[in-house]
């Protein structure tokens, strides 16, 4: 088999990664080197449609949910457990754009343990320090006002910092490349 292309544990036929053989339909485990975004077959940008990886987790996650293995292999309910802990790890890391620049850092080797911590470009902090900052707004006002006016207008601008937000880490990804 070449670098990229693999043997499935089960029935031994070749195969290039992805979450179960194609052949047999069991469980495979991760191919070394995976990273986050391969779990869920993303491109490494800090851009991301968040309703998109959300939607990929749910479905990756029932697939790999272990009460789908309780009759199988011990060794298939190894990698089911193991392979839902790496895709929750993987979804918290890509959800939040703080924790997926600083994901990024550590897997381009930018950021070693015990070493002072690399940090987030600081605009892009600002940005979601201010998106937070909004969004905690708009939850209050949800819960106290009875003013749709003001509670349109506060989704409105939080709409637009959103869009900002995202040209911002578009931004960042093509001065990256």
């Amino acid at each position: 088999p070449s670098k990229t292309e693999i043997s499935c544990w089960s029935c031994h036929v070749p195969h290039s990664g992805g979450h179960f053989c194609a052949a047999c339909g069991k469980i495979q485990p991760l191919p070394r080197g995976t990273d986050y975004f391969a779990l869920f077959g993303l491109p490494q940008k800090l851009w991301m449609d968040c309703a998109e990886l959300e939607k990929l987790f749910h479905e990756l996650s029932w697939k790999l949910h272990p009460d789908n293995f309780v009759r199988a292999s011990e060794y298939e309910r190894e990698l089911s457990l193991e392979r839902s802990s790496q895709l929750n790890d993987a979804y918290r890391a890509l959800r939040d754009p703080v924790a997926r620049v600083e994901y990024l850092l550590a897997h381009a080797g930018m950021r070693k343990e015990g070493t002072a911590r690399q940090q987030a470009p600081p605009e892009l902090l600002e940005e979601v320090f201010e998106l937070n900052e909004s969004l905690d707004e708009l939850r209050l006002v949800r819960a106290s006002s009875r003013d749709g006016a003001e509670w349109a207008a506060l989704k409105q601008r939080l709409d637009a910092e959103e869009r900002k937000f995202e040209a911002k880490l578009r931004q960042v990804d093509e001065e990256l490349k």
